[in-house]
């Protein structure tokens, strides 16, 4: 696990983990399934997941004044108890269809929005039991497999956010969910010690790829950073599928 392979792909997902923070749509769910090329999922996800909380760290600077309180507030107590419900289940729930069914609600929802070529023509207001169960859906989704983006994207696209305030948001949102899922990732025996020198040097890539993904942000029209996080989401559900496919 120390060679040219390993290195180049590792790089590429602290690349990708820290686009994601700087607000571009789903590009961090890649960094995974991008690193399990050269060794097991588990492992990854284990390995990423400090890269992911220090990158956290910089995209809360970057949007600090960009977010939805109200979107928070409802999410993130949800959130909570999904990554509980995730943690008690660790042992019991098959990872193979959770990432099936996570993939079959993001194709679902991202071809209704895609055939209506709008993601919603009258914003909705932020409802608590739906961003309640949502927000749940997003933990216990994003403990099993870092894979939390699609659930929380059903809630958030139709609340016609602006581009920064969307970034902003799931940002903060998901700085919050990482940081909450070290705990239990540490007591099941997920992160890996032994492998804290490689976090060491891919942490600075994500740190400065955080800021690139701010920019490009910055530089995409409204109209076509909403259209790239639905095919990103269409793009990353079809991807879970298969995943969970050949898992089962």
């Amino acid at each position: 696990m120390d060679g040219f392979a390993f290195w180049a792909l590792a790089s590429l997902a602290a690349v990708l983990v820290g686009m994601g923070k700087g607000g571009l749509p789903v590009v961090g769910m890649l960094s995974v399934p991008v690193l399990a090329l050269v060794m097991s999922p588990v492992a990854a996800a284990g390995l990423l997941l400090p890269v992911y909380v220090v990158s956290d760290m910089f995209g809360l600077y970057a949007y600090r004044h960009a977010f939805d309180r109200r979107v928070l507030a409802i999410v993130l107590p949800g959130a909570t108890l999904g990554i509980l419900l995730g943690y008690l289940t660790a042992s019991i729930v098959p990872e193979a269809w959770v990432t099936v069914l996570i993939g079959v609600i993001g194709v679902v929802f991202a071809l209704n929005l895609l055939i209506r070529h709008k993601v919603q023509a009258d914003p909705k207001r932020a409802g608590v039991a739906a961003g309640t169960f949502w927000g749940a859906v997003t933990g216990f989704t994003s403990f099993v497999s870092h894979s939390g983006g699609p659930p929380y994207q059903v809630y958030t696209l139709p609340l016609g956010l602006t581009k920064a305030v969307y970034a902003g948001t799931s940002t903060i949102a998901f700085a919050y969910i990482n940081a909450v899922k070290l705990i239990p990732y540490y007591m099941l025996g997920q992160i890996n010690l032994h492998s804290l020198e490689k976090v060491l040097v891919l942490m600075p890539i994500a740190a400065l790829s955080v800021f690139l993904g701010v920019r490009l942000v910055k530089w995409l029209p409204e109209r076509l950073f909403f259209q790239l996080v639905t095919w990103a989401l269409l793009i990353v559900s079809i991807k879970l599928m298969w995943d969970g496919y050949r898992g089962i």
